[in-house]
């Protein structure tokens, strides 16, 4: 788990995948201090991906959340998670969608980029990896989220106090709408048949063919 930030998604694989070494991984040493506490015994790396360590088929799988727009050299990063996967490895992406909608949340958050789903998927094949499946989330919240990140632009000549006062707001309206998260379990299920053509997110699943 590359950017394995408060170890939610690290918790949920060790989980799914008991039998399996699941190895923690972040470029911030905070979090990896925190987990160390919380999680003993799951291996936990510091790392810049554009430079990992790890050494050339040495992993099976990788999960890559919301990481790729903190990095300004992402094609560097893919490079690296398709050089480390093991032959027939498998890699999931996520990255926020829409080029056009970045504004105060993610300047804040020091994303370099939102992406546009074929963007996504060219710098995905340029790193040798090959597309399994794609699709996008949140595609039932996409009208509220486009209304909201429109505004959120205003703000992105504000001064930073208002910029960080904005974002406070916004990060605690989302995590107080639990009608929010359940579309997006709704959403899940219908991803089995589904590949939603817009959304909030662009997620891949990739693998390395050899």
């Amino acid at each position: 788990d590359i950017g394995c930030s408060s170890g939610m998604m690290l918790g949920s694989l060790l989980e799914e995948f008991s039998d399996c070494c699941i190895v923690g991984a972040d470029y911030v040493r905070g979090p990896l201090e925190s987990l160390a506490g919380t999680m003993a015994g799951v291996p936990l790396l510091q790392f810049d991906l554009t430079t990992c360590p790890l050494p050339d088929c040495s992993v099976d799988a990788v999960v890559l959340l919301n990481v790729l727009e903190h990095i300004e050299r992402d094609e560097a990063a893919l490079f690296h998670v398709a050089r480390i996967l093991k032959p027939g490895g498998i890699a999931v992406i996520e990255v926020p969608a829409g080029p056009e909608l970045y504004d105060v949340y993610d300047k804040l958050l020091f994303h370099y980029r939102r992406y546009n789903m074929q963007e996504l998927l060219e710098k995905v094949a340029r790193s040798g990896l090959k597309i399994l499946e794609k699709s996008h989330l949140g595609f039932f919240l996409y009208p509220a989220f486009w209304a909201a990140k429109v505004r959120g632009r205003r703000y992105l000549s504000a001064s930073d106090e208002v910029q960080k006062q904005v974002v406070s707001r916004s990060i605690s309206t989302v995590r107080s709408q639990p009608l929010m998260h359940g579309v997006m379990e709704f959403e899940a299920r219908l991803r089995h048949w589904l590949s939603y053509p817009t959304g909030i997110r662009c997620l891949v699943t990739c693998q390395r063919s050899h």
